[in-house]
């Protein structure tokens, strides 16, 4: 008897072909899609707020929703200039006393490595004229291919510069018509989910933005018990930077590895600049090593893991991996996408676990 699909069957398989075929073409697409992807992250947080200034509830006045849009926007960048007006003056003060210090500093390590190497027939200066000499040395020897790779990299920098710049301009374009239109798009997406499936899918979108919430609520408490932690720790071990160091790595912890990597540096040259001899950097290891342990296995698995449902070791696990599969962005939204695919993965279990196929002996 031949093989042969009924018409519902067809268009089933019709629709997934087609669904598939999207997929793949919005994975070619990734880099283009880079903005708009930050756009809706961004418009899915600040979306409450637009909401609560636009809706009258228990207010007599409300907002048009595009002045809305237009308050909650200016605020954010509000944040995010006082923010850059914390981390700049820090750099600009730290930079030009770094380079005032790094002859001495070369002439340190001279004295101090520089006998080690001569032990093992190794005789290089590090001190200032060294160290001139030697790029001197390497230039002439290969003048053609230096000239070269730098030219390939500042290509490369460039158009890498240029993305990063569309980018950033595209996202609060972007931003300002999602929250505009927030509440049309929604219901557009509603509207294209197959009927039978509305109420599953309505429950589900429920659950997953319970635990997104959650996962917010829980990364702001983290940020804010690491800027104490950081700001603490080190004005106790004297720095004159504590404070806005201390805010900068707390802040910027929500970015995973970047945040305290910066933060790191800043306290490191705050050490060199400010404290004779290895004291400072032996404090900032003390300090940022232990902030690192206490955010990786106890603040991040427990205020934010387990306010979405993960088990600690599913939280490392989904940076690891998310990291791993798709790049920085994905350590990014590692934490939110597993709140999310842990749902489907409930669902999914609760539905095997009555299924006759487990049910049966």
């Amino acid at each position: 008897m031949p093989f042969s699909l009924t018409s519902e069957q067809k268009q089933t398989l019709l629709w997934f072909v087609l669904g598939i075929a999207l997929l793949a073409l919005l994975v070619e697409l990734g880099p283009i899609l880079a903005p708009f992807i930050a756009a809706a992250i961004l418009a899915y947080a600040l979306n409450p707020a637009v909401d609560f200034l636009s809706r009258p509830g228990r207010r007599k006045l409300a907002l048009p929703r595009p002045l809305a849009v237009v308050a909650v926007l200016l605020a954010a960048f509000a944040v995010v200039g006082a923010l850059l007006l914390i981390i700049v003056p820090v750099v600009q003060k730290e930079v030009p006393l770094l380079q005032e210090q790094i002859p001495a500093l070369l002439a340190k390590l001279n004295a101090t490595v520089g006998p080690k190497l001569r032990e093992y027939g190794i005789v290089v200066r590090l001190d200032g004229t060294g160290v001139k000499r030697l790029l001197s040395k390497y230039v002439a020897s290969s003048g053609d291919e230096l000239w070269a790779t730098l030219l390939a990299s500042v290509k490369v920098g460039g158009l890498r510069l240029l993305g990063w710049l569309v980018t950033l301009a595209l996202v609060p374009v972007a931003l300002f018509y999602l929250l505009l239109d927030w509440h049309a798009l929604m219901r557009r997406v509603a509207e294209s989910i197959p009927r039978r499936w509305v109420g599953t899918a309505a429950d589900i979108a429920r659950e997953i933005d319970s635990l997104l919430a959650q996962y917010l609520r829980g990364q702001l408490a983290v940020m804010l018990i690491l800027c104490v932690y950081y700001a603490i720790c080190l004005g106790i071990a004297g720095f004159d930077v504590a404070l806005p160091v201390g805010i900068i790595t707390g802040l910027l912890i929500f970015i995973p590895y970047v945040g305290f990597s910066f933060g790191l540096a800043l306290a490191s040259v705050a050490a060199l600049l400010q404290f004779d001899g290895l004291r400072g950097l032996v404090a900032v290891a003390i300090i940022y090593g232990l902030g690192q342990v206490i955010e990786g296995f106890f603040l991040t698995p427990r205020l934010v893991g387990e306010r979405i449902g993960l088990h600690p070791l599913a939280v490392i696990f989904a940076l690891l991996a998310f990291g791993q599969l798709f790049g920085f962005v994905g350590v990014l939204l590692a934490l939110p996408a597993s709140a999310a695919l842990s749902v489907g993965y409930r669902r999914l279990r609760n539905q095997y676990l009555n299924s006759s196929f487990y049910l049966h002996s």
